[in-house]
């Protein structure tokens, strides 16, 4: 009976019953106050940034971060933003892994990792909704050209991303660019755990 349904979801052009995560990458569920997401971090093409994220995520670094930004480049686009922001929680920044490297994008879904000069990501994470191209390297990427690094991607969870994008913000809160767009109240992360293989089906 399994293998019948395997087949038709084939047929289908879905993923097969027991579908193995894609080789390379690491299962992590972020326990929100909106609701479960779970991402997948890419340590095949992207290992010094994804490896940075699970240095958060197994020392529990990210237990009580938040959720605190909503950026919108459209009616349903834009970005969100949390991670940790104590400094005394912050481990040192990294190097930067360019999508021209690395081949990965900042499609719907993606995790990217934000940054000021190149070499000064640290405890943030960003997930996409919607196609944010701009924000990869080369021709016509924003500020000196070498976007941002993409290191992972949502496989279950949008709807809570694309809510937590809609949420209030507050109107005077935040500092240039970024006016505007701080979540009022914010969405906090309760837990980040690593998913056992066995569970992602």
């Amino acid at each position: 009976m399994i293998r019948l349904l395997s087949l038709l979801l084939l047929l289908l052009g879905a993923a097969p019953l027991g579908a193995q995560p894609a080789p390379g990458t690491v299962a992590v569920t972020l326990h929100t106050s909106a609701g479960d997401i779970v991402v997948e971090v890419d340590m095949l093409h992207a290992p010094i940034t994804a490896g940075n994220f699970l240095r958060y995520v197994d020392t529990r670094r990210l237990d009580g971060a938040e959720f605190y930004r909503a950026m919108k480049t459209g009616p349903e686009a834009g970005l969100v933003q949390g991670g940790v922001r104590d400094p005394r929680k912050l481990f040192p920044p990294i190097a930067h892994e360019p999508t021209s490297k690395t081949g990965l994008s900042h499609v719907d879904g993606a995790l990217s990792v934000p940054r000021l000069g190149l070499g000064t990501a640290r405890g943030d994470f960003t997930i996409m909704v919607g196609d944010q191209h701009y924000l990869d390297s080369g021709p016509g990427s924003a500020g000196d050209g070498q976007g941002y690094a993409v290191f992972g991607r949502v496989v279950s969870g949008m709807d809570v991303v694309r809510r937590i994008l809609v949420a209030p913000t507050s109107a005077t809160e935040g500092e240039g660019v970024m006016r505007g767009q701080m979540l009022s109240p914010r969405v906090k992360i309760l837990t980040a755990r690593r998913l056992p293989p066995a569970r992602r089906l």
